[in-house]
């Protein structure tokens, strides 16, 4: 059988920490060791607020793509490129969008209907849409009227733990360390999860918040209310660290901790699952996709008191503790791989029709 060429658009360096970079590089490594000619494409970093000289290098890179080297599109530039691109392109594009950026937390009105404006009329020009979960899909089909059969639901893979877990379940015989990993940006809400750790210091844990300062700004707000509210010696800010220093934290980790205000999927969660840790997050997004709820407590975004309370009753409850342990133990095990995702996407490749 020979196996569909094709080329990947990913804006800015791929080998960045964050969930939706690591998905795709994942995913096209995977799909290169396939055997595949998958061109990497590497695309201005300012998207999805494009420059006017990477709109132009996007455009120019964009056009001279053969009719027979389908394009796989980062979210962040299929929904912000301009939309006569995508209709002057020869190739078939399918479009990998995390979440709409329309659903991006924060955005001003203006920025946010632009968004939704310009995604919308991209969709018409596209063959194939990749999405990380059933939420995605489901609002594709709400909002932009997406028909099913064009949506393909690739969910992240998951390497199994690198480390030997007996020796994280050593050190949980001492204080609970309660882990959360997300980059310092607003929408992961390490600011909430702060906050909520401030309401118990009468119990006994440490934290850590693994993450790069991926927002410097926001960073720099974060370390000022960890002052503010006295965390110190209790809640160490990791920023980035190496794989292994990563993968011995999920090990030494009793809980999973990410008060984020929206996840179109959220890779941390399915990296939580395998190391048999129980997760406290928020009801949002794609988060209830990801967390089954015999493995997590599940309370509202932006509500520090709620969170609070889960973790307290996370932390003090042994007994519920211990079965979702066991519950994202059970999950975590069934996860696919990484090549498990890169085969369903070179099975759309394989089968795309070109519009």
């Amino acid at each position: 059988m020979i196996l569909q060429k094709a080329a990947f658009a990913i804006p800015g360096d791929y080998t960045t920490l964050t969930g939706g970079y690591i998905y795709e590089r994942r995913l096209l490594e995977g799909l290169q060791a396939q055997g595949r000619d998958v061109a990497h494409i590497v695309l201005g970093g300012s998207f999805p607020t494009p420059t006017a000289a990477d709109m132009a290098d996007a455009a120019a890179q964009l056009t001279a793509l053969a009719p027979d080297r389908p394009l796989i599109m980062d979210g962040l530039v299929f929904g912000s490129i301009d939309p006569n691109i995508l209709a002057r392109m020869a190739a078939p594009i399918v479009a990998m969008i995390h979440h709409p950026l329309a659903h991006e937390s924060g955005l001003d009105a203006g920025l946010r209907a632009h968004f939704l404006e310009t995604e919308r009329a991209n969709l018409t020009h596209t063959a194939h849409v990749l999405v990380p979960s059933p939420h995605t899909a489901a609002l594709l089909q709400s909002d932009y009227g997406v028909e099913a059969s064009r949506i393909t639901i690739v969910r992240p893979g998951t390497d199994r733990p690198g480390v030997d877990l007996s020796c994280g379940q050593r050190a949980k015989a001492t204080s609970p360390l309660i882990l959360s990993v997300g980059i310092a940006h607003p929408r992961k809400g390490h600011d909430i999860l702060l906050r909520a750790l401030s309401m118990l210091l009468h119990r006994d844990w440490q934290a850590v918040i693994i993450g790069s300062r991926y927002d410097e700004g926001h960073a720099r707000a974060l370390d000022a209310l960890h002052a503010y509210l006295g965390l110190a010696g209790r809640v160490k800010l990791a920023g980035r660290v190496s794989a292994d220093e990563l993968a011995q934290n999920y090990a030494d980790a009793q809980i999973f901790a990410l008060a984020t205000r929206y996840e179109g999927y959220g890779i941390v969660f399915d990296e939580a699952l395998s190391y048999g840790l129980p997760i406290v997050s928020c009801n949002t997004g794609a988060v209830p996709d990801t967390v089954p709820s015999t493995a997590g407590l599940l309370v509202p975004a932006e509500n520090a008191d709620a969170f609070a309370n889960a973790l307290d009753r996370m932390l003090t409850d042994v007994d519920l503790r211990g079965a979702m342990a066991q519950a994202s133990s059970r999950f975590g095990a069934a996860l696919p791989s990484w090549d498990d995702a890169a085969a369903l996407v070179g099975t759309v490749l394989d089968r795309l029709v070109r519009l």
